[in-house]
């Protein structure tokens, strides 16, 4: 059917039409125009599909419009070995630095979990099984954010799935 509109489009002459008001000829409408006009069109619309996508949570299957509790994870190789390590209130800020650190949520919280690689020796990932939550594996200095929905009462385990001393605790009440 768009495809049969396209082709009338593209195939109509349109330079003998006047307008009634002005008796001013219609300039002509190109085949290059109305095939930049498309294109647009359609990036467009690729460009929105991808943008509403991004918002969907790994656990959630419709967008979810708004900022979620931003937790940073960094990971580093310490004297305790592979860790998975946190700042004070998720903030890069001159404060102890949590090993291990415990995260704790709300039920139906919305949260972002950024990973760091700070570890120039080794690959790490970072993994909450029960909510879909698993990041690829993440190179010296490479971050990658995931966004999930807490939306189950419990005490759930992260963990790297390549060394499995690092792990820690999510609590949600």
């Amino acid at each position: 059917m768009i495809l049969n509109i396209v082709n009338h489009l593209l195939n109509t002459k349109f330079t003998n039409r006047t307008c009634l008001s002005k008796q001013k000829k219609v300039p002509k409408i190109r085949k290059k125009a109305i095939i930049v006009i498309l294109g647009f069109i359609i990036l467009g619309s690729i460009g929105g599909y991808a943008w509403i996508n991004s918002m969907i949570p790994v656990n959630g299957s419709a967008p979810v419009f708004g900022f979620g509790e931003n937790i940073v994870i960094t990971t580093k190789n310490s004297e305790k070995g592979f860790v998975f390590a946190s700042q004070t209130n998720g903030k890069k800020s001159i404060g102890p630095m949590h090993v291990s650190p415990t995260i704790q949520l709300s039920k139906g919280q919305l949260a972002t979990v950024r990973i760091m690689n700070e570890d120039k020796s080794s690959k790490h990932n970072f993994n909450i099984d029960e909510f879909n939550v698993h990041s690829r594996d993440l190179g010296y200095f490479e971050p990658q954010s995931i966004t999930f929905i807490a939306d189950k009462n419990g005490t759930f385990h992260y963990h790297c799935t390549i060394h499995p001393e690092m792990n820690g605790e999510l609590i949600i009440e």
